[in-house]
């Protein structure tokens, strides 16, 4: 490389909440550059979550389902010799985030709900809950580190 690494920059926090996470959040949900739109969704959907979860605020509860989501270690393609290995490795601490962020989105997408912010909804109070399919994919990426764990010798 050339060039140094890039500075990481800084995210302003979300007006509702005053929360940086949130915004990371919305800013991977949001589409063609529409921030608004993004924020109302997720607004509207924690607001959801609040009305069907009376003990717990539906930031609380999101947050729950994002830490549920969150992968720990996952396999990475290495070639050794003339063969690729699948090797369990440790995940860094802003990857997790990034990750768990991206499997609640998609999934949350592939419902059969009305509107966004309804699938958003019950994909948050599914992975809060432990269940859904952003929780399976968590539980299949540690299945396989698993499985893989004999090639853990390989880590660089």
């Amino acid at each position: 490389m050339r060039k140094g690494r890039a500075k990481k920059r800084i995210l302003l926090p979300d007006p509702r909440f005053n929360d940086q996470l949130v915004t990371r959040f919305v800013n991977m949900m949001m589409q063609d550059g529409k921030k608004d739109k993004a924020f109302k969704v997720f607004y509207d959907a924690v607001d959801i979550v609040s009305e069907k979860n009376e003990e717990a605020n539906g930031l609380e509860v999101w947050k729950e389902a994002l830490t549920n989501v969150m992968p720990h270690v996952e396999v990475r393609s290495r070639r050794v010799g003339g063969s690729t290995f699948q090797i369990p490795m440790q995940i860094r601490p802003d990857r997790k985030v990034s990750m768990a962020m991206k499997w609640l989105i998609g999934y949350s997408r592939k419902r059969n709900e009305k509107s966004m912010s309804h699938k958003l909804a019950a994909e948050i109070m599914a992975a809060a809950k432990e269940e859904g399919a952003a929780v399976k994919k968590r539980t299949d990426v540690h299945k396989m580190a698993e499985a893989n764990k004999a090639f853990s010798h390989f880590r660089v």
